[in-house]
């Protein structure tokens, strides 16, 4: 953690947006105070207008850095953008809220960054709470053979095939240093000069794709995405988004916005098609399936995708740019040297450097 109060010599600024994920986010800080002894990190967190009494518990911890209670939820990239606005370390490492960093991982991760500078953008291996395997940190990018593999049921009738269910690498244990496609914004490390170059996150991004989106940019000016087992998290995964429909609404809002911007016309067209196909297959096939077998849990889950497929005017044609809050708007304009002793920006609260 910091070691001193030279900001200019800090390595890694460390973002943590939360969402009503108090007790979680408390123990997430805690484990970055435990674990990360061998760099020099700040602790910058804003909390998305939290209704759990997440910024009273959040606002004092001795891990943060930085903190910024926010009025209004503004989703998780343009939470992590208007955290970047005030990051002075070398490296951005994105850090969600429902993790326990473990043996020192953020330690490792800047050590790997250090020594395979080329590849512009790092990740590690995540595991879930009991330690089996959350593959969700590491993912292939989408493609229309995937998306027509999620669409028939081949990928999830061949898990362990990468050719089927490309877009998680089959049953790929995440044993091994290997380039990939895209980092998971769980545990997403950066160089601070390259996020600015590329612009952080587009904020049309509410929730979902916005590491996508900035990975297939940072591939177009050379990055080389690299994960490395060595570095290693407990993420929970979806602790802030109880809803499946919820979460699915703004997941294929999010892929239905990357097919625009990311492939070419006119496959994006038919991408857009393609997309549609997910929820409805899914909705008539556990609908006939739950019908023929008797299976009333299937029913059930049916009627879920039927909420979804009903929603599609929400998200086929993907996210709708949002206007900034005043909070984004003051973090854009240049950053006033606050005396120590005085008080800090209304917004902002900043605690004062630990040893």
């Amino acid at each position: 953690m910091m070691r001193d109060c030279d900001q200019l010599d800090i390595d890694v600024s460390i973002l943590v947006v939360s969402y009503n994920t108090k007790d979680l986010t408390q123990a997430a800080l805690e484990s970055i105070q435990q674990q990360t002894r061998q760099v020099n990190a700040e602790v910058i967190v804003v909390d998305n207008a939290s209704t759990d009494g997440s910024a009273e518990a959040l606002k004092d911890h001795s891990a943060v850095s930085k903190f910024i209670p926010l009025d209004d939820n503004i989703g998780f990239a343009r939470a992590n953008n208007l955290a970047a606005e005030y990051a002075l370390g070398r490296y951005l490492l994105l850090l969600n809220p429902d993790t326990l960093v473990r043996d020192q991982a953020i330690d490792r991760l800047v050590a790997f960054a250090d020594n395979n500078k080329e590849a512009l953008i790092w990740g590690g291996r995540t595991v879930f709470a009991d330690g089996t395997l959350n593959p969700s940190s590491v993912w292939r990018q989408m493609s229309p053979w995937s998306l027509l593999c999620r669409i028939t049921g081949l990928s999830a009738l061949f898990p362990a095939s990468e050719f089927f269910n490309s877009e998680t690498f089959g049953r790929w244990p995440r044993d091994r240093v290997r380039q990939v496609d895209i980092i998971s914004g769980c545990f997403f490390l950066m160089p601070r000069t390259i996020w600015t170059a590329l612009g952080g996150f587009d904020p049309i991004f509410f929730m979902y794709g916005e590491e996508v989106d900035l990975c297939l940019r940072a591939h177009r000016i050379g990055a080389k995405p690299l994960m490395t087992p060595d570095a290693e998290i407990v993420h929970y995964g979806g602790a802030s988004e109880a809803s499946h429909p919820g979460k699915m609404i703004k997941l294929l809002s999010a892929q239905a916005t990357l097919i625009d911007r990311h492939w070419p016309y006119p496959m994006n067209i038919a991408g857009q098609k393609l997309l549609l196909g997910w929820p409805l297959s899914r909705w008539l096939g556990l609908n006939l399936a739950g019908r023929i077998l008797r299976r009333a849990d299937w029913n059930t889950k049916s009627q879920v995708w039927k909420e979804i497929w009903d929603a599609r005017h929400v998200w086929q044609f993907g996210y709708a740019k949002q206007a900034l809050t005043q909070a984004e708007r003051d973090a854009q304009t240049p950053i006033p040297v606050v005396p120590r002793g005085s008080s800090p920006a209304s917004n902002l609260e900043v605690n004062p450097c630990r040893n």
